[in-house]
C-alpha cells in the first residue's frame, strides 16, 4: 500500500507539472500501475482469489492502449507545431 501510494504520487505530480505531453504520458502510466500494485496485493492478501490479477491484466491492455493512442496525438501535435509542449496546443481551435 505504501509503494502504491508513493507510486501515485510521483505520478500525480508529474501529470500535474509537466508541460512536456511525453512527461504527462509516463505520470499516467506510473498511476496505473499504482493500481495495478494494490489490485495485486488485495488479491494476494484478501478474500477474492484471481479477481485482482484479472484486473490488473486489464489495466495493463488499458494502459497499452492508452500509450498507443497518447503517443499518436503526440506525434500529431509535434507534426504540426514542431513541439510536444502541451501549451502549444491552445491553437488547435478551429
Amino acid at each position: 500500500m505504501v509503494l502504491s501510494a508513493v507510486l501515485f504520487s510521483l505520478g500525480l505530480f508529474c501529470v500535474v507539472t509537466r508541460r512536456n505531453a511525453i512527461g504527462i504520458l509516463m505520470g499516467i502510466e506510473l498511476i496505473l500501475n499504482s493500481a495495478n500494485i494494490n489490485y495485486v496485493a488485495f488479491a494476494r492478501y484478501g478474500p477474492g482469489g484471481y479477481d485482482g490479477q484479472l484486473f490488473a491484466i486489464f489495466v495493463i491492455m488499458l494502459a497499452a492502449a492508452e500509450a498507443a493512442i497518447g503517443l499518436a496525438i503526440v506525434l500529431g501535435i509535434y507534426q504540426r507545431f514542431e513541439t510536444i509542449d502541451v501549451e502549444a496546443t491552445d491553437r488547435l481551435r478551429g
